[in-house]
């Protein structure tokens, strides 16, 4: 990747809400999950303010996007059906996301493995 800003020239909530297609100048396209980009939000909530402080969020399988909106002309803010609305999605980090998915996606779930957490909510009972 070069060193110029990656520009979106599309972003587009999918009908069911569990996704996001973000499409570059440069012809690259993803299709990102809500779940996935809610466990890797931008926000300090869950990247906290240092690696150590860094959250692992479980439960949230059936998270759905409820809005999307412009933040200026660098990111979007992602609002979350569980009410998360704290992280700025920058075109750099939406990018980031798209091209090594799979690498963040295995280790998150790694993750969860570790500290015994799952991708399904808690159920009352």
């Amino acid at each position: 990747m070069n060193d110029r800003q990656p520009w979106p020239t599309e972003v587009k909530l999918r009908s069911d809400r569990r996704s996001i297609g973000i499409r570059f100048d440069d012809g690259s396209a993803y299709d990102l999950r809500a779940e996935y980009l809610r466990v890797l939000s931008p926000s300090a909530e869950v990247q906290g303010h240092s690696p150590e402080q860094r959250q692992t969020v479980g439960g949230k399988i059936d998270v759905a996007i409820t809005a999307i909106d412009p933040v200026g002309n660098y990111a979007v803010r992602l609002t979350f059906s569980d009410g998360h609305d704290s992280g700025l999605f920058s075109w750099n980090y939406l990018r980031k996301l798209g091209e090594d998915e799979a690498e963040l996606w295995n280790g998150y779930l790694a993750e969860l493995k570790e500290k015994g957490l799952a991708r399904e909510p808690r159920r009352p009972g």
